[in-house]
């Protein structure tokens, strides 16, 4: 069964608890650029998939399309999927959580 925009929208705004801001300053550290699987380009999926939630984010909710919705169900796939993986241990400096955070995500928020 699909989820509705309404569904999708309020996962999304629960996963992803990063402000633009501070995900936009997250996206330019090394650290950042340095996790996550290449998308064939030299850039990481999940750096990119980092400045489309961006822009979502900074939309008015009327003004999101079926594209947006598409991707902010993707990124809700993705923090459920990587959360269940927590690894053992200090998680602070991990990749598991620099990862998260490239979706938007800080877990240790």
């Amino acid at each position: 069964m699909s989820k509705t925009n309404e569904e999708i929208y309020d996962e999304f705004y629960d996963l992803v608890n990063m402000t633009p801001s501070a995900l936009e300053d997250w996206l330019e550290t090394d650290k950042s650029k340095n996790v996550g699987q290449d998308s064939g380009d030299g850039e990481a999926i999940g750096h990119k998939s980092g400045k489309k939630i961006i822009k979502i984010k900074r939309k008015k909710k009327d003004d999101l399309t079926d594209t947006n919705y598409e991707h902010m169900n993707k990124v809700v796939g993705y923090i459920k999927r990587h959360k269940a993986q927590k690894p053992d241990g200090d998680i602070k400096e991990s990749d598991w959580r620099y990862s998260l955070k490239n979706w938007g995500h800080d877990p240790m928020k």
